[in-house]
């Protein structure tokens, strides 16, 4: 019989409760908490995390085992090598429920030490509704929690301006604070609230926006027995992520002495706009993904792992970013280069298994959002279209044909896309110039009409025939 995990069987630090975080999930616990309790143990940053759980959930809690779980990192290391590394987090004291707990949740804005609220409630969590009231306990959204919760703080405080908080939403929508902080003001509003409120909203208290980037697998079901042999002991809230992590705040410059980021060596940035890092990311993580799983599947291949296990297709990403999309981005080349690297080692990442299918979901928005800006501005900037990702588009286009070789692809996009390549079938036949025509023509996707494009309908249409005709693999573009 295993040992139970809990500050018995394992003691460690106590922190002060310097941090009010809503959100138990597994993203949270393997990216905030586990980045706070390498700040607490490497620099004595000596604050402790309250959870807020911010749905009415019957799941058991942290408090069961004390606030402690295990995290274990997985991954290829700066080295290249596999690994594996758990740690016991003792940065989080408590879990306390809004529903059930809620007098205790307000008790929490009391506290004079509290300094930061971090959250991750889903893309969804930041929302507003009118019919959140001011005497509900609680309303339904989070930002009208959150708005309840600093009121809260306000009265108790006397709208002193040092009792203020840095807030830092880990949501993953588009400037993520500052939609907090409109949401939290129309509740003010909207509850009537008094106007030295809304001037402490503002002036005492600092909303952030971030840029969060880390895989985390969660409780790793198939393997808990082999893992609680390895441990030693026994843990309901086990916790797997990958070794890469990113995290960049935008926010002022006293915040990177708050963090005392001169003093650790963790991937945290505090940066005057997170746009550039959001560019990145899209362009060279999102986009590689994109590129790779229309070419990869109709190579054979089923995951991504698999795939860059393939010299040649793990070459066409390779290229793909270092010449066509790293240059066509804000940040400077060896910043571009180093995070395209750390990409393709967590493509190679041995403990995840990323199903290509997992991940086409509506692969023409996809490729809209994440590679489009891209053949843009390359096109612009050298005057002819991008060979590799040129590619990628007519893989795409022979994705969404729904057939490869005698193999059918379940395809999911919108039923108005699904339907139009529906009606363009004969074309991959009889014309594929019309039938490139037609898709790089939906200027109701696409915004624009991409044959206006110089070059790009000729470069397809020829990339297009060649997939259609040939093994994919032997016609993908090769170095210059």
């Amino acid at each position: 019989m295993y040992k139970e995990l809990n500050r018995t069987n394992y003691p460690g630090p106590v922190y002060p409760e310097r941090i009010l975080q809503f959100g138990e999930g597994n993203f949270l616990r393997a990216f905030i908490d586990w980045i706070i309790d390498h700040l607490n143990e490497q620099i004595d940053f000596n604050h402790g995390v309250t959870i807020v759980r911010p749905i009415d959930s019957q799941h058991p809690t942290l408090n069961e085992q004390e606030g402690l779980y295990t995290t274990i990192i997985r991954g290829i290391n700066e080295q290249g090598q596999a690994v594996a590394k758990p740690r016991i987090i003792y940065s989080v004291n408590r879990e306390i429920s809004v529903y059930q707990d809620f007098q205790q949740y307000l008790k929490c804005a009391e506290n004079p030490a509290l300094t930061f609220i971090f959250s991750n409630t889903t893309e969804a969590g930041i929302a507003f509704s009118d019919k959140d009231k001011l005497t509900d306990a609680p309303p339904a959204t989070f930002p009208a929690k959150l708005t309840l919760f600093l009121y809260h703080r306000f009265q108790f405080f006397q709208g002193a301006k040092d009792r203020g908080l840095i807030i830092v939403p880990c949501e993953l929508i588009d400037y993520n604070g500052e939609q907090l902080k409109t949401y939290v003001m129309r509740y003010a509003e909207l509850w009537h609230l008094e106007p030295a409120f809304c001037e402490w909203l503002t002036q005492a208290n600092t909303f952030c926006s971030t840029l969060v980037d880390r895989i985390v697998t969660g409780y790793p079901k198939t393997e808990v027995t082999a893992l609680t042999a390895e441990l030693g002991y026994q843990d309901q809230f086990l916790d797997t992520a990958e070794y890469f992590y990113l995290f960049v705040i935008q926010g002022p410059a006293w915040l990177k002495q708050t963090l005392k980021l001169d003093q650790v060596n963790l991937n945290i940035r505090v940066v005057d706009d997170i746009k550039p890092y959001k560019e990145r990311k899209v362009g060279i993580l999102n986009g590689a993904h994109t590129a790779l799983v229309p070419v990869a599947y109709l190579a054979g291949i089923r995951t991504v792992g698999e795939a860059m296990a393939d010299p040649v297709i793990a070459g066409f990403v390779q290229n793909l970013l270092n010449q066509e999309v790293i240059p066509t981005l804000a940040l400077d080349k060896p910043a571009l280069t180093a995070f395209a690297d750390d990409v393709l080692k967590r493509f190679k990442n041995p403990f995840i298994r990323h199903e290509l299918m997992a991940i086409s979901l509506n692969s023409l928005t996809k490729f809209k959002t994440r590679l489009l800006p891209q053949l843009l501005t390359y096109s612009q900037k050298f005057k002819h279209p991008p060979r590799y990702i040129s590619f990628a588009l007519a893989a795409l286009i022979a994705f969404y044909r729904g057939e490869y070789q005698g193999e059918v692809i379940a395809l999911h996009d919108e039923k108005l896309l699904l339907d139009k390549f529906k009606t363009w079938q004969p074309l991959y036949v009889s014309d594929v110039h019309q039938l490139v025509v037609n898709v790089l023509g939906m200027q109701s996707h696409w915004e624009c009409d991409l044959n206006q494009v110089s070059g790009l309908t000729e470069l397809v249409t020829a990339h297009l025939q060649r997939i259609l005709t040939q093994e994919i693999k032997s016609v993908i573009p090769q170095q210059e």
